[in-house]
């Protein structure tokens, strides 16, 4: 049996933040890793798609070099080398997470599978190779992963998540892609950019509101990729070739298939013995200071239900460790990064209309945004929703050039409670797309019911 201060299960974003604070208090600190330091985002998830996007950005942009006025040759992607180019970023940035780590007094890092059994006062953590870690304070950070659909015949093929899918090393032909929200249309995008035939099977972008998510599918379908607006009723596989029919009799086959029909909740692996409440999808019950039901043990990141994103994970670190901050004091941004972005806060149109409120709005097309001409980067809109009682914001959208940059202005005067007016008298920069956000506060009209 080995004591120690505290425990922390998971490397991910928030983890490894609260082990070095409590190391750096002076605390002995064990630091549990079933797999590889920096979760989910470091792994196979924000940083290495972002590196791919960069990639296909640019083949996109060269392709496009002739709107700009610049004549060049056939664009080729060489596929090995943009994947490598991203392996090596990720390697690297992984490696000093690893050093940071290592070096500091106090913090034990221990890799390999582990069981949580919580106790009265005393937790154990049991490791898969026979070590028994005890401490009366357990922090955990055990992020999730793809969800599988329960689709006949899926468990039969030999089906991709976005981790096998960032390990390829030859480019698809063609690449089916069960699910339309942020991971399907984002790999869907690059991997056509890639030069991949690209077909997304679901709704596109079914969070937002129904012209956010028109402009997002027009968007995806001028580049070439097909769009079925369908569930997957079947998945069958046949000489090398994988074949979804879906629920309005469509059929499409393909070489790969990527599944990308949500995220469940890793409570599953650290065995059933945790004691844990959890709530109906898996996610561990919290309080608005990230403990669960079980005194001595905290839930923080995409476990926990309170967001399902790095910055949203890291965050819980930072709120966790200040006792003068709560969860539900925060006010969630995110971003879908396609190209152009998709950034969105606070409220959409159809949650405005059912809250009962009175709402004021304004909506513009990127193509009225002077920058955005000049940049021939004219797809998408943006909007504002206010209460027309309170002045108060209610949320943004910004799907467009700049995208996830911009809803971050709005998200930054919504927490900090700032009213629509001084956000509408700021002298804003010209000529840059967010100098649009005054102008969309100085238009606003009441929201149709």
């Amino acid at each position: 049996m080995e004591r120690f201060d505290a425990i922390v299960i998971g490397a991910g974003q928030a983890g490894p933040s609260v082990a070095g604070q409590l190391a750096g208090d002076g605390q002995r600190v064990a630091l549990v890793e079933f797999e590889q330091v920096g979760g989910t985002c470091l792994n196979h998830g924000c940083r290495p798609t972002k590196a791919l996007r960069a990639s296909a950005v640019a083949a996109h942009r060269a392709r496009r070099a002739g709107d700009y006025g610049i004549r060049t040759g056939p664009v080729r992607v060489d596929f090995p080398a943009v994947m490598q180019r991203m392996h090596s970023m990720i390697d690297e940035m992984r490696s000093g997470l690893l050093d940071w780590l290592e070096s500091l007094p106090g913090l034990e890092l221990v890799s390999g599978q582990a069981t949580l059994q919580t106790g009265d006062g005393e937790h154990r953590v049991l490791t898969d190779d026979g070590r028994e870690l005890v401490s009366p304070r357990i922090y955990l950070d055990l992020g999730a992963r793809a969800a599988t659909p329960p689709i006949p015949g899926l468990d039969a093929v030999n089906f991709l998540t976005e981790v096998e899918l960032l390990q390829l090393t030859e480019l698809p032909e063609d690449l089916i892609i069960i699910g339309g929200s942020y991971i399907g249309c984002e790999f869907g995008q690059m991997f056509a950019r890639f030069g991949s035939r690209v077909t997304i099977i679901g709704a596109i972008a079914p969070r937002e509101d129904p012209d956010v998510s028109s402009a997002v599918a027009e968007m995806l379908s001028s580049e070439g990729i097909r769009l079925i607006p369908s569930h997957a009723d079947e998945v069958s596989e046949n000489e090398g070739r994988i074949t979804v029919r879906c629920q309005d009799g469509t059929s499409v086959s393909g070489e790969q298939l990527l599944v990308a029909a949500g995220r469940r909740p890793n409570t599953d692996l650290i065995g059933n013995e945790h004691g844990l409440e959890v709530d109906e999808h898996g996610y561990l019950r919290i309080d608005d200071r990230y403990a669960t039901s079980v005194p001595g043990v905290w839930a923080l990141g995409d476990i926990n239900g309170h967001g399902a994103f790095t910055h949203t994970a890291y965050q819980d670190s930072q709120i966790l460790l200040d006792p003068d901050r709560s969860v539900a004091a925060r006010i969630t941004a995110y971003a879908m990064f396609t190209d152009p972005p998709l950034g969105r806060v606070g409220m959409t149109q159809t949650e405005a209309r059912a809250s009962g409120r009175r709402v004021l709005t304004s909506k513009l097309p990127m193509s009225a945004v002077s920058r955005a001409r000049l940049d021939s980067e004219t797809v998408g809109l943006m909007r504002v929703l206010v209460d027309a009682d309170t002045e108060e914001i209610l949320g943004a959208t910004f799907f467009g050039l700049d995208g996830d940059d911009l809803v971050q202005q709005v998200g930054l005067a919504m927490q900090a409670k700032v009213g629509y007016r001084r956000v509408r008298d700021a002298l804003p920069i010209h000529p840059t797309v967010a100098e649009f956000i005054p102008t969309l506060m100085s238009s606003l009209a009441p929201l149709d019911q």
